[in-house]
């Protein structure tokens, strides 16, 4: 019981991050439909009224880095990346924590880390300068657009914190840490052997056959 009480608060907080990244990517997932209509806003200043806009074509280009970049972490959340199994959808559930631990630890985290080390300098220097766009009429904010080359695996590095701690919770026997996947079929109990007719129930639960004599 200690131990359990010990791993509620580890579970309290991966369901917390998790809803971090749940707004982010519900949040995100609105400029696709900010992109299309200022790609249509776009065309109709220019073919309607002879008009158009260097800011605002640019904040296509902006939104759509958003969208990615911000949405990242929201899309490994839901298993949405491409990927090619071989043998993960076999496994037992323990079997793909195991794999979901490993690949995290390995794999992610390391990613994210070099990621994070190899362009603070760069992003830095943008910062530096204020670098803006270099059309005339442009955004001033492509440093604020580099930034997202550190948010990204941030974003990334914040999941990975969270598949560790449902991961390592379902693994030490905490089965809420980690929810049934969509599309599987949840367990079923054993189903009871049909009785013989003509039987009756006994004490323990098992029909005994009626004495007709």
């Amino acid at each position: 019981m200690l131990q359990d009480a010990r791993k509620i608060p580890l579970l309290r907080l991966a369901d917390g991050l998790d809803r971090v990244n749940l707004w982010i990517g519900w949040v995100i997932a609105w400029l696709a439909l900010a992109m299309v209509l200022t790609t249509f806003l776009v065309v109709v200043l220019r073919y309607g009224f002879d008009s158009g806009s260097i800011a605002l074509q640019e904040s296509v280009t902006y939104m759509h880095a958003m969208l990615f970049m911000l949405g990242i972490a929201y899309t490994l959340r839901q298993h949405g990346h491409v990927r090619v199994d071989i043998f993960y959808q076999r496994f037992s559930r323990r079997g793909r924590a195991w794999v979901d631990l490993l690949g995290t630890l390995v794999l992610l985290i390391p990613v994210c880390l070099f990621m994070l080390s190899s362009s603070v300098d760069y992003v830095a220097d943008s910062w530096s300068v204020r670098e803006g766009s270099r059309e005339a009429g442009g955004l001033p904010y492509v440093y604020w657009l580099k930034t997202l080359i550190l948010v990204t695996p941030t974003l990334l590095l914040l999941q990975g914190l969270i598949w560790l701690l449902r991961n390592g919770l379902f693994l030490a026997g905490v089965e809420a840490a980690l929810p049934e996947p969509e599309g599987e079929p949840a367990s079923k109990p054993a189903a009871r052997p049909t009785p013989a007719p003509g039987s009756t129930p006994s004490s323990d639960g098992r029909r005994e056959p009626r004495d007709h004599g």
